[in-house]
């Protein structure tokens, strides 16, 4: 099962319309760079999806594949949030390696910066655990959306660990 995409003709809600440059489907324009020191480079394509259904929060499905063979990779989908008067947001994902995390940190005009607040596992999950994770999203003036992720293993420090770009796909 996966999280579902939802188009809806609904009115974006309010507490949301600051984060409404995401709406809608972005798929990357260039392959995507991965790199982590425990793991050979690596490149990928990614879909994301960003959706409301007129709630306070935006739905979304980051969607990555194999740059060759386009088998299926990784997966996250979840929520964004605002928390009311303020540009405090916050990012609830489920990933389909069994990691699920809340992510907060600011939105700053069209840019996103957060870090992991909390993190789960299942009990069977592969280690070394994921300890925290950052992300940067940003809108570029040329109009193409910019992911940049890091993260800290057990026995790693934060480092980056993938960076895309993404061009507007409806």
């Amino acid at each position: 099962m996966s999280c579902p995409v939802i188009h809806s003709v609904a009115e974006l809600n309010p507490a949301v319309l600051p984060l409404d440059w995401l709406i809608g489907t972005w798929e990357s324009d260039e392959l995507g760079e991965g790199s982590f020191p425990s793991i050979a480079p690596f490149r990928y394509a990614e879909t994301l999806h960003f959706s409301h259904v007129g709630q306070p929060v935006i739905n979304f499905m980051f969607n990555a594949f194999h740059a060759e063979s386009k088998k299926p990779l990784h997966r996250e989908c979840g929520f964004i949030r605002i928390q009311p008067g303020t540009n405090n947001v916050a990012f609830i994902i489920a990933q389909n390696s069994g990691l699920v995390e809340i992510e907060e940190g600011e939105l700053i005009g069209q840019q996103l910066t957060l870090n992991s607040r909390a993190l789960a596992r299942t009990s069977f999950a592969k280690e070394p655990y994921v300890q925290q994770i950052s992300r940067f999203i940003q809108l570029r003036p040329d109009g193409r959306l910019e992911q940049t992720m890091s993260m800290a293993l057990e026995n790693k420090p934060l480092t980056q660990h993938l960076h895309i770009t993404y061009r507007r796909a409806s």
